[in-house]
């Protein structure tokens, strides 16, 4: 590595972030980025060890050391090279990732672990702004065509390896503006638009094809395309919500997390809320809105918090966060041993600007006014039984814990259980698991029509977007395969045992 000596010279730094008070105004991301010189010193810190276990930590096996020793001598394009040769995406992982590769860093078993997902975006956004970022056109085009349903993070690294080995891709969007999850379930504070527009360009000029407001199976016959094209992938995320059907339920004030994060998206892009109401059956037709409400945020992940930092920005009068699970360590335990990803306790920017989390409380009841809105949650406290791995097993109501507290906005983040079935799949016939998800040869991510593939969120369900971009490139390389015979696409585990070996 460039400096042997520098994880013993210097500590894990993140950059600084805009004020709270002056965050709260607006929706533009807050994170700052490094000066050249903590750049340096925090891609110094990377070690040279015997055996970089953040490759295998990482999803896309991401080649980590290189592009930080890269970093550290200042070599740019050699650390966008580097960086760009395994991930399509990385100023989104770099904003959005939970850095599983930071848990599984060498460094991490005694000391805080290398900075990882922010030097990642500092090489992409550096990448841009030196212009190494070019189109990457096919010297020869094989005359295949692969549709791919869905312009999520699976289906744009579906489609831009797709495109990279020659065949011709066309993407379908049932919504106005490719990106799906990333453009209308993440808020723009986390990401702002404008990066994913950015990537939209580059990916047009590379010669993919989006076809937006195009719903396969509602507005778009998938006849014509099973005609049309010699290969399908579907791509479509996992859209269902995991709902909470309790008496109150119908009120109004009791929405789905993503009705509320969509429909902020789309106001914060100056876009009609309601507009394809009449291809897309999740478009809600009242607006959202938490300003001067008690808000209380069902579900305690990522989605969650989301809402949190959205409600935030709408002056909700008081935010209010439950999880049904206990509350998890704030350190790893025995039972969660590096490098494993642990589940502990994570306090995100959205829980700093404001709001109160409470662990192992169940909602009983939504309670209503006389007009049929929400004025009032009845939930209880929770005592869970631990296992002897250290594991929750089940639980029991507390006796006497059971209160009403008030609320006007109920958001329900409680995850997602599996992809839209209703048009798509069941007029195509696809074969779904137990759990609902599109079922898929684990070898090449064939369905059981062979010229149909799946990838992502659809395949595995909710998942990272870190995986769904892994998923998305394994994919385009068996359908590669299918098309051609072979594929010289890259795979995870060639990048792996490249860098392992060099």
């Amino acid at each position: 590595m460039g400096k042997p000596t520098g994880f013993t010279e210097f500590t894990r730094e993140l950059p600084a972030k805009r004020s709270v008070e002056e965050r709260l105004k607006d929706y533009k991301e807050f994170v700052l980025p490094y000066t050249e010189q903590k750049l340096n010193e925090q891609s110094a810190r990377c070690m040279n060890c015997g055996v970089p276990f953040c490759h295998n930590g990482c999803p896309l096996g991401n080649v980590i050391p290189e592009f930080n020793d890269a970093v550290y001598d200042g070599n740019w394009l050699e650390a966008y090279d580097i960086l760009s040769s395994t991930n399509n995406f990385p100023e989104f992982t770099g904003r959005i990732c939970p850095a599983p590769c930071e848990s599984a860093c060498v460094l991490g078993i005694n000391q805080p672990a290398v900075a990882i997902e922010e030097i990642e975006k500092h090489i992409i956004e550096i990448a841009f702004d030196k212009n190494f970022v070019q189109p990457r056109t096919p010297n020869l085009r094989s005359g295949k065509k692969v549709a791919v349903i869905g312009s999520g993070p699976a289906g744009l690294a579906a489609a831009a390896q797709l495109n990279y080995a020659g065949h011709t891709v066309t993407v379908f969007e049932r919504d106005d503006a490719p990106g799906g999850l990333l453009r209308y379930g993440i808020p723009d504070f986390k990401l702002e638009k404008w990066v994913i527009d950015r990537r939209i360009k580059v990916m047009e000029e590379e010669g993919i094809i989006f076809k937006c407001n195009a719903n396969v199976g509602v507005n778009i016959s998938i006849n014509d395309l099973l005609r049309e094209f010699n290969a399908i992938v579907l791509a479509g995320g996992s859209t269902v919500p995991r709902d909470l059907k309790i008496p109150g339920r119908e009120l109004n004030g009791v929405y789905f997390a993503m009705q509320f994060l969509k429909q902020n998206n789309k106001r914060v892009a100056e876009k009609d809320l309601f507009a394809n109401a009449h291809i897309e059956s999740n478009i809600f037709s009242k607006e959202i809105h938490a300003k001067n409400k008690h808000v209380v945020v069902i579900g305690g992940g990522d989605t969650g918090s989301d809402c949190v930092g959205t409600s935030n920005r709408h002056g909700a009068k008081s935010i209010t966060q439950f999880e049904l699970m206990p509350k998890p360590s704030a350190e790893r335990t025995p039972f969660m041993p590096w490098p494993t990803y642990p589940m502990i306790l994570k306090t995100t920017s959205s829980h700093d600007e404001g709001a109160e989390r409470f662990w192992a409380i169940a909602t009983k009841e939504f309670i209503g006014d006389a007009n049929g809105n929400l004025k009032a949650l009845k939930i209880v406290d929770l005592e869970w039984k631990i296992t002897e791995d250290g594991k929750p097993a089940n639980f029991v109501e507390i006796v006497g814990s059971e209160r009403e507290i008030p609320c006007e906005l109920a958001l329900l983040a409680m995850g997602f259980m599996h992809p839209q079935q209703d048009g798509l799949l069941n007029e195509l016939g696809i074969e779904l698991d137990e759990r609902g998800n599109v079922k898929a040869n684990e070898k090449n991510y064939q369905t059981n029509i062979s010229k149909i593939f799946t990838a992502g969120d659809m395949r595995r369900g909710q998942s990272l977007v870190v995986w769904a971009i892994s998923e998305g490139r394994e994919c385009a390389r068996k359908v590669d395969e299918f098309l051609m015979g072979s594929s010289l696409l890259e795979s995870k585990e060639n990048s792996i045992l490249f860098s392992t070996l060099s």
